[in-house]
Order: structure tokens, then sequence, then C-alpha cells
């Protein structure tokens, strides 16, 4: 699959042109990465050959990898939204405050695995939080698989992690680094490996697959992983439409996006990090990196530490006017049935 969808993105430009003569509508999609990463490559590009395929040519997709079109990642949800572009991948952390209901997701051992927590929040989406993406078409959100901790020296312990400078990938995440002892250090996540280099930070939360285009595991040689089937923490991730360019299609057209919207395309997001991590957690063990796994008890500790970040989050939730403890437990709800299945 990977080698077919990465002569995939070489072909791209072509098969769009050759899809030129027929097409009705061209869709633009920008976004944030290069299209080789795990889901551009195995998540978009697949999205893109369905519905070209499926519409017999009518529909033409346009990728606008590495923000091509301008702008930075935390503008990507309003160019979609405004009209800017057709369509956006993006962070939902990017812009912090925006998806107050959506953040419940990237509450502390939350995440299973990337594919069924995956699932799950898409049907958390459809159930609680279709307000936060109003002027937009929903494609699919997801999340990564487990993040995990990348730190020049071990972290065997709660304690070690104290006054460690290390990157935060979003608000909630930031947050809880802190209320488990850290100094969180925001930046984006291009800055990572060279901040590491110069020691402007001593780790990073980064999921494994996250890794591979970092290269990380050549950087640190410590890795901090949790026992149990919860990991964690996640960052949450969206595929949206402009409403308009939505409402401009063909009703048959509209029926094809329809068909490649929802739970499924959210779990096929969510399993191009899964399988990716697998690559990057064997490379790292290759490489003579130390992986740190906690045990039950240890665990537990943190878990307990964050639940501080979990309650600041519930009293933020009430002054914004919704029940963060019912959001919580139906987050968690929804990803114990997705991962039953």
């Amino acid at each position: 699959m990977r080698s077919k969808n990465l002569f995939a993105v070489a072909l791209l430009g072509a098969a769009i042109a050759t899809n030129a003569v027929a097409q009705d509508v061209t869709l633009r999609v920008h976004q944030f990465l290069p299209m080789t990463d795990s889901v551009p490559r195995e998540g978009l590009i697949p999205w893109a050959e369905a519905i070209e395929e499926q519409s017999g040519g009518r529909i033409a997709i346009e990728f606008y990898p590495s923000m091509q079109l301008g702008g930075t990642p935390a503008d990507l949800f309003d160019q979609a939204r405004d009209g800017v572009v057709d369509m956006i991948w993006t962070v939902l952390g990017y812009t912090p405050g925006r998806f107050p209901k959506s953040e419940v997701f990237e509450m502390p051992f939350v995440v299973t695995n990337a594919e069924d927590t995956s699932r799950a929040f898409q049907r958390f989406v459809e159930e609680n939080a279709m307000d936060e993406f109003a002027g937009t078409r929903l494609i699919a959100v997801h999340t990564h698989g487990p993040g995990i901790f990348h730190t020049r020296t071990p972290i065997a312990a709660l304690e070690d992690l104290t006054n460690m400078k290390v990157r935060g990938g979003s608000r909630v995440i930031s947050a809880m680094l802190r209320d488990l002892g850290a100094e969180p250090i925001g930046m984006p996540v291009p800055e990572v490996p060279q901040s590491l280099s110069r020691g402007v930070i001593d780790g990073t939360t980064i999921p494994w697959q996250v890794t591979l285009a970092l290269r990380t595991s050549d950087i640190v040689t410590h890795h901090t992983e949790f026992s149990g089937d919860h990991g964690l923490y996640t960052q949450t991730f969206a595929f949206v439409m402009n409403q308009g360019t939505y409402d401009r299609m063909p009703e048959d057209l509209q029926a094809i996006i329809d068909a490649n919207s929802g739970v499924e395309w959210a779990g096929r997001f969510g399993a191009a990090n899964d399988a990716d991590d697998l690559v990057a957690r064997e490379q790292a063990q290759l490489a003579g990196n130390t992986i740190h796994m906690l045990d039950a008890a240890e665990t537990v500790r943190w878990q307990e530490a964050a639940q501080v970040t979990i309650e600041n989050w519930y009293a933020e939730a009430q002054a914004a006017g919704f029940d963060g403890h019912a959001l919580h437990q139906r987050a968690i709800e929804l990803v114990e049935q997705e991962s039953a299945r």
C-alpha cells in the first residue's frame, strides 16, 4: 500500500491533467505537511483516488501541501470556511479555543489507538460538536496514535519530568505537561529537531509516526510509553470542505462526497498513523535507543496527577456553557465501544 501511494504522489498531477477534459468540479486541497507523510500519503491520496474514480473523472482533486497557497497552519480552517480554498486538512489545536468540545479527545488517557479513537471521535463530533464546524462540510475528523515522550534524558518515573522543558502540541497538552511538573514549550512541530539539537527543549511529546519525518530518534535516545490500553494523549485533526463549494456541486457529485465522508474514512486516516507508529518504533529500537515502558503502578501515578488537567477543563467547559464532564464520559464510552469492535 505504501509504495502504491508513494507512486500515486508522483503521478497525481498527471492524473488530474488526464481527468481535466471530463471534470465538472476541481477541488483544491490545502494542508501543512508533505504528501509523503502518513495521512496525506495513506489517507488523503486514497480519498482523492476514490472520489475521482467514483465520479468518472468529473471531480478532480488538486493537492497543495506544505502551505503552498500561503498562510500558516493556524489559518487553514478559516481558509476553508471563507472559501479561500475548497478543502483543508489541519490540526484543530492550531486554533486554541476554537473547538472547545472537540478538545475533550485531547484529555489525558482517552486515546487507545489512532484507528479506533478516530472512529470514536467522528461519532462524537457528529453527536455533539457539529456547530464547531459551521461554514464547512465535514469530511472526517481523526486523531493520531498515543503521544509519548522523546527525551534527551530518561523519564522512568513522574519525578523525572519535573522542570523538564518539553514541547507540547496544543493548549490542552501544554496544560497537562504543566500539571505533571514539566515546563511546556509551545512551537510548531518542524522546529522540534533543531530545538532538541540546540538544547532549547529537553524533549518533545509526539506520536511515534512523527519521529519518522523529524528524525527524532537520531537526536534523542530515550522514549517513554505507558502501560495499559490508553496512551498519555492524542491530538485532533479535521478534513473539511467549504460549504459553498459543496452546495454548488450537482446533487450526484454531492452524493459521492457524502459517501466518502464519516466514520469509515475517519478510521482510515487513523489507521495510517497506526501503521507508521509501528515502523517508527522499530526504527528507534534498531538505532539502539531505550524505550521505557512505565509499569501499571507508575502509570496510575501519572493518571492521578493528570486528573487536575481534566478538572480544570471541566471548569472551563462550565464557564463556556456546556457540560464538560458529560462530554468527557461520552468520549470515553465511544472510545471503549470502538476499541472493543
